[in-house]
């Protein structure tokens, strides 16, 4: 499986830059190869950012979760998220499956990695708690 280097590029924007507050990665089975669907902006919020998640299709995402801890310090962290619906073909389940590890291994930086089948397993609490 290929990525194509705009996936490489956008996050590293995210990381260094903080440019972006998302970015969805869809597989191109044709040419089987990773590349950036859609990206947004630092202004948008995490239920703009479920509602780019296709309702039967599967997608890679990079979320910048900022947050604050208990002890009031501003944090953020970079969620890699595998979503896999179950509506989705069992081909391209498998593909993005198998894909999955190499491909998170281009993207360095990512601190928590989240597998979802449906939308209430990567709800705003499930992202606040596997962050803090």
């Amino acid at each position: 499986m290929a990525v194509n280097d705009e996936c490489k590029l956008k996050f590293l924007e995210l990381k260094a830059k903080r440019n972006h507050r998302f970015i969805v990665f869809k597989i191109d089975e044709k040419i089987q190869q990773v590349s950036v669907e859609k990206v947004g902006s630092p202004e948008e919020t995490y239920d703009d950012f479920t509602a780019c998640m296709p309702a039967n299709e599967c997608r890679y995402a990079v979320f910048d979760f900022d947050f604050i801890t208990d002890e009031n310090c501003q944090k953020s962290k970079i969620f890699f998220i595998a979503w896999s619906p179950d509506t989705s073909r069992v081909r391209s389940k498998m593909l993005y499956a198998s894909s999955k590890d190499r491909f998170k291994r281009e993207l360095d930086g990512i601190q928590v990695e989240l597998q979802a089948t449906d939308p209430s397993e990567m709800s705003i609490d499930i992202i606040k708690g596997r962050a803090l």
